[in-house]
């Protein structure tokens, strides 16, 4: 007879943390949590410049994928977390919340309870912020959020750039001001002490002695079993072969936009006719299982530059010094985030609210595709992305057998929206190398080219340079609409004890990267489950 838990959690990434971590603080339910990688141990987890050894094709710690860009655009690289942690231990620890609109957006649109004043206040309890408490900015919750010290020459030009561009100086790039109306400045990071400062760290170190938590790693869920429309057992894999572990009350699934929708469908939840084709049983025909899949199309602008770049402290004996460095004092270039500076800027004018995220780093890379290296003379990468993409695109299983990958389309540019503002961003970067506290550094643009230069042009770069923000969601998403493959309490429409908690149920995306919102979406999922609208306190 297998064993069971009142509750099962599938994947121990951002938002499987955070509901471990509430869901166990009842000592009188037991919780099982089941990541597929393993342990969050690694040096380079702990170091924040070494995801460029992480965020590698089969690196244990990740799951890397093959997608699709979208129609004649060919495939590129997808990599998520797979290791205690998730994305939160590999990715390049940017904090941003989003914009207030966007939760209030939700709402309007039929998601009640999941507007700013709800989410909002996820943020302010998650955070034991630097700066300070302030409105809407917390500090004692479990995550630390440290900010890039102040002072570098060649960002202060940027920062100084972008106001001369019109988005101001501020001290906080998630003020609610600045992501309302535009703002530039040092970036947040989720590090501390030089270190990352991950999901894991913050929700699941402090709670991992409890006698009802239990942590399994190494260990994948190939597929939920339902009786009578509830889900009553999960298959698992591990080293040592197949086994089964039993629901009592509820699987919480928090494995990601990607592993999530194909686990429902691998397990008879999803579009019909899919399923069916693939000889895998109906239990529930759903079709926008994996449909609705958003993500930010990330372009990056890089320079060449006369003096600021670090791209020396990544390579040969630059390398080694870093690392030394680090390992001795925990400072220096390894402690840094993936963005040194950056914020949100209106591209044209008569905008509402900014309609691009800027991430100012201090290094270039060569190469195209899956091989890239640092280059070897000064460079610096102005990147960002369209905030509000309208293109969708989806994913979908290939074969009943659980090894093997989705199919991913990621479906770029499809909407004429997402185009338009493209060029702009591309157009909006050459303003910015153009203003005066900026331009003695600028040598030349390296890529996308200064050949770009008609529409037309720009866009076809946008479609060749163009890649992953690493930011998909929305594969499962909620609703008040019988479409809708989760409910506004995040249970999967059509079974019974089973719910979805993770970037998948967004149903559109935030204003910026998601790590931060996904825990926030986990805290207010467990508020939800639990009844108790609580703190952050572990």
């Amino acid at each position: 007879m297998h064993k069971s838990y009142d509750y099962v959690i599938v994947g121990a990434g951002s938002c499987g943390c955070v509901m471990a971590n509430r869901l166990s603080s009842d000592s009188t339910v037991s919780v099982l949590l089941i990541e597929s990688g393993p342990q969050d141990s690694s040096a380079m987890i702990a170091m924040p410049r070494g995801i460029g050894k992480l965020l590698a094709p089969g690196n244990p710690h990740v799951w890397d994928y093959q997608a699709s860009r979208g129609k004649d655009l060919g495939n590129e690289l997808w990599l998520k977390g797979r290791t205690l942690g998730g994305s939160s231990s590999v990715n390049g620890m940017v904090y941003v919340r989003g914009a207030p609109a966007d939760y209030d957006g939700w709402e309007a649109n039929g998601c009640s309870g999941w507007g700013w004043k709800d989410i909002g206040r996820q943020f302010v309890a998650l955070e034991d912020h630097q700066l300070g408490a302030a409105d809407w900015r917390g500090v004692g919750g479990p995550l630390k959020v440290s900010v890039h010290p102040s002072g570098d020459e060649l960002c202060d030009a940027v920062i100084a750039a972008a106001a001369q561009l019109g988005t101001a100086k501020v001290a906080d790039t998630n003020h609610v001001d600045a992501v309302k109306h535009g703002g530039f400045g040092y970036q947040p990071q989720t590090t501390w002490g030089g270190q990352r400062f991950s999901a894991a760290k913050a929700f699941l170190d402090p709670v991992r002695e409890r006698l009802n938590l239990t942590v399994l790693t190494g260990t994948t869920v190939e597929l939920i079993e339902f009786k009578a429309g509830r889900a009553v057992t999960l298959q698992l894999r591990d080293a040592s072969g197949q086994s089964t572990v039993g629901i009592a009350r509820e699987a919480v699934l928090c494995a990601g936009a990607i592993e999530s929708p194909k686990l429902l469908q691998l397990s008879g939840v999803g579009p019909g006719d899919l399923l069916r084709s693939l000889d895998i049983k109906v239990v529930s025909d759903s079709p926008n299982v994996g449909r609705n899949l958003r993500e930010h199309l990330y372009i990056a602008m890089q320079y060449r530059v006369t003096r600021g770049s670090f791209n020396h402290s990544f390579s040969g004996f630059g390398l080694l010094r870093s690392v030394l460095r680090y390992f001795v004092s925990k400072k220096g270039p390894m402690t840094h985030a993936a963005h040194e500076a950056g914020g949100f800027v209106k591209t044209r004018k008569g905008l509402d609210r900014p309609d691009a995220q800027i991430g100012v780093s201090l290094y270039s890379m060569l190469g195209d595709g899956n091989k890239v290296m640092i280059d070897k003379k000064p460079g610096l990468t102005l990147g960002g992305y369209f905030l509000h993409p309208e293109s969708q695109g989806e994913i979908r299983i290939q074969s009943k057998d659980p090894s093997v990958a989705p199919l991913i389309d990621a479906n770029y540019l499809s909407a004429e929206v997402d185009r338009t503002a493209g060029i702009a961003l591309v157009r909006w970067f050459r303003k910015l190398a153009e203003q005066p506290s900026l331009k003695p550094f600028i040598v030349k643009e390296l890529t996308p080219g200064p050949d770009a230069q008609t529409d037309e042009q720009i866009l076809a770069a946008l479609r060749h340079y163009g890649q992953t923000a690493f930011h998909v969601s929305g594969t499962c998403r909620m609703g008040d609409d019988q479409a809708s493959v989760v409910d506004l309490h995040l249970r999967v429409r059509g079974v019974k004890g089973l719910r979805v908690v993770d970037t998948s149920v967004m149903p559109t995306l935030p204003s910026g990267n998601t790590n931060a919102p996904a825990m926030a979406v986990a805290m207010r999922a467990a508020e939800l489950m639990t009844g108790k609208i609580e703190g952050a306190t572990c």
